[in-house]
């Protein structure tokens, strides 16, 4: 019977140990999501000022031209 839960302890403690290691990666992997989700932010803060600019520039053109009609 000792050798039962000697052997059942084992079991547990490697259990533990492979949930351990997998919290570790997922919490890595958090991170580098995190800092790729920041990353992409700010690309797409930059894509819509580029945006903005270009849309500004084709306002100030259409203003210029005289009307038909």
């Amino acid at each position: 019977m000792a050798d039962g839960i000697t052997e059942r302890l084992t079991q547990l403690e490697e259990a533990v140990r492979r949930a351990g290691e997998v919290v570790t990666r997922l919490r890595e992997e958090n991170d580098r999501l995190r800092r790729d989700y920041r990353r992409l932010e700010d690309e797409r803060k930059h894509v819509v000022a580029q945006i903005d600019a270009i849309l500004r520039d084709i306002a100030k053109l259409e203003l210029g031209r005289p009307a038909n009609g």
